[in-house]
């Protein structure tokens, strides 16, 4: 079944082959494990851009196949982040109390113990209490579940109550933004049991690998974010390979029809929408401790869009052309906004990239919508010689686009 797969979507290994290549040579370059020709920040950075792929790669699947534009997924992601971003502030907090609390005369109990952590992580926000949602913050195991159990159980939700209800096109976008929206208005709150505005930070400081340094740790974060690449655009390639792929790119073209020939339309919708929000929310969670801190504003609207145009620039439809898109905008968006381009200085204005960037951004979008919708994925096409078939004969049916007679009869 597995080698069917694979002879079917060729471009499955051509991608993992890529991918290990580039895992294997930042592996030789790095500071940490190689040569030391690639700096440990940069190492993050690429490991950062990695999970980013996956992301898209869960974004393509609802946008590209089955035609749901959401502007939500990076909430997702957030809530992924939140969910590790716990147990890692804990743990490291817990081993920081311990080991001040280790000379005193007294031994502390554990209330104590308790109490010094809570005082230590939400003194900032004026609480030394526990809340509820960090119950088992303690616990590395419940933890990872809620990484994909949290963001699932949203999307769930959500998704039953929208498709349920029939919305699709802009107002399925809408609302799914409004969603992000009220979930990163309710974080800023210091009540919201998250920190605030202050979110969480020193996610980078993995707890009891206080000898290892940040250049090995970069390296295994970044083995982990391709791993999590390579199984989740596996995993993408089979489930749009199949039956379930032709259902949703149906939906996709034509809701109506494919609800008339008895398929339950929401009821794929909702099972698409809910396993990439378990993708993404296992993306933020391997994002978040190479970026070393998560805060509310990661979960605003605006990192939803662009998402979107990551995944168009790239050229959606293409589970390689969101890689593609993720990989290329993300690399270009550190060149621009971390002081490497030089600004321009035109006499009467100069050029400053790190303010410029947005807006090229948005031209690029533009321009890829007008002039190229296959987006930078296209190009891979006329390469390969890959195009549409070239349909002849009268069609079978009422529709433009219907079966005509030399298909029917091939």
């Amino acid at each position: 079944m597995t080698q069917g797969f694979l002879t079917r979507t060729p471009s499955v290994l051509s991608f993992l082959a890529v991918l290990g290549l580039f895992t294997v040579a930042v592996t030789v370059l790095s500071e940490g494990t190689g040569m030391g020709l690639i700096s440990t920040s940069y190492v993050k950075t690429l490991g950062k851009t990695l999970c980013l792929a996956l992301i898209a790669v869960a974004m393509d699947l609802v946008w590209g196949y089955a035609g749901i534009l959401s502007l939500g997924h990076f909430a997702f992601f957030g809530l992924g982040g939140y969910m590790i971003g716990m147990w890692l502030m804990y743990e490291r907090t817990r081993q920081i109390v311990e080991t001040s609390l280790a000379g005193s005369p007294i031994p502390p109990t554990a209330q104590e113990v308790s109490d010094a952590i809570a005082t230590q992580i939400f003194g900032v926000v004026g609480s030394s209490d526990f809340p509820l949602i960090w119950s088992f913050a303690n616990s590395l195991k419940v933890q990872l579940i809620l990484v994909v159990a949290v963001p699932g159980l949203l999307a769930l939700v959500f998704g039953w109550l929208a498709f349920r209800s029939r919305v699709t096109g802009v107002y399925l976008s809408i609302l799914t933004q409004a969603m992000t929206l009220a979930l990163a208005l309710y974080l800023f709150q210091n009540d919201s049991g998250l920190r605030g505005n202050n979110g969480l930070s020193g996610l980078q400081n993995i707890p009891h690998l206080d000898d290892v340094p940040q250049a090995l740790l970069s390296v295994w974060f970044f083995w982990a974010s391709a791993l999590a690449l390579a199984l989740g655009y596996l995993f993408a390639a089979w489930l749009v390979s199949g039956k379930f792929g032709s259902v949703i790119r149906g939906i996709r073209d034509n809701e109506a029809r494919v609800r008339f020939l008895g398929y339950s339309v929401e009821g794929y919708k909702l099972v698409l929408f809910t396993v990439t929000a378990m993708i993404a929310g296992i993306a933020g969670a391997l994002y978040y401790p190479q970026a070393g801190i998560i805060n509310p504003a990661e979960l605003a609207p605006i990192a939803s869009i662009y998402l979107a145009v990551w995944v168009a620039i790239g050229g959606r439809g293409r589970l390689y052309g969101a890689v593609i898109g993720a990989v290329f905008v993300s690399l270009v968006s550190s060149y621009f906004t971390g002081g490497q381009a030089p600004d321009i200085n035109l006499g009467i204005y100069t050029i400053a990239w790190v303010d410029w960037w947005t807006i090229l951004l948005g031209l690029s979008f533009v321009a890829v919508t007008l002039f190229a919708p296959k987006g930078i994925g296209g190009l891979f096409d006329l390469i390969a010689h890959r195009r549409s078939p070239d349909r002849h004969g009268a069609p079978l049916g009422p529709d433009k686009g219907s079966l005509r007679e030399e298909e029917a009869t091939e």
